[in-house]
């Protein structure tokens, strides 16, 4: 299974492909992950993408396409996966679709989760982190056992400022302007699968579950 997952922030992309890797035996794949990767181990690619870094610059789709190469058709490339944060531009796209047909292979599906904008500001406003070991917690769907306190070390947990409601909608506002039209753009070609990610972690699954099962 070759799969891409799209979605605002707050629309469980995280939870979902993890979910989604345990059932189909394929593993989560993140460009950052890949990315600090490459810089670790010193590679060419690594030592590119670090000379952008070392500048404050964002590193060209130009390298991160070449890292993805490496990941997804090289030796050890995985026989399933999720992309998880890429693409997130038409031109990492058009790239990527580049590199399918350069190796022949093919996504199976572009699982694009579809959550109203209300309800995402519901689920990361009501979003707390433990200021001391970091645990997340979720006011809706879990909560801590004693409000405000964290279950794992006792320590306060707060909202942090990327969770509040005027940063929230922000966050979407920019998601919308970047990263939608990646949608239009997979509409085309006809293996994009639309999931209704509004409920609960368990019924959103039931729901891609239903769509992977079908392909």
């Amino acid at each position: 299974m070759k799969l891409i997952i799209l979605g605002p922030p707050g629309a469980g992309k995280g939870t979902q492909a993890q979910k989604i890797c345990d059932d189909f035996n394929a593993v989560q794949i993140s460009t950052g992950d890949i990315l600090r990767a490459e810089v670790s181990n010193n590679t060419e690619l690594g030592k590119k993408a670090q000379s952008y870094m070392d500048k404050g610059e964002l590193v060209p789709d130009k390298i991160i396409l070449g890292m993805m190469e490496k990941k997804l058709f090289g030796e050890e490339a995985p026989s399933g996966y999720i992309l998880d944060g890429f693409p997130r531009t038409i031109p990492q796209a058009e790239g990527l679709t580049e590199l399918y047909e350069e190796h022949k292979e093919e996504l199976d599906a572009i699982i694009l989760l579809d959550v109203d904008r209300q309800e995402i500001v519901r689920r990361l406003t009501a979003r707390r982190v433990c200021k001391e070991c970091n645990q997340v917690y979720n006011l809706e769907f879990m909560p801590p056992e004693e409000e405000g306190v964290c279950d794992e070390c006792g320590g306060e947990l707060i909202q942090r400022d990327d969770d509040k409601e005027e940063t929230v909608l922000n966050r979407l506002d920019v998601y919308e302007e970047e990263t939608s039209p990646l949608v239009d753009y997979y509409s085309k070609t006809g293996k994009l699968e639309k999931v209704d990610a509004n409920g609960g972690p368990d019924e959103v699954y039931d729901n891609i579950k239903e769509v992977l099962e079908s392909l």
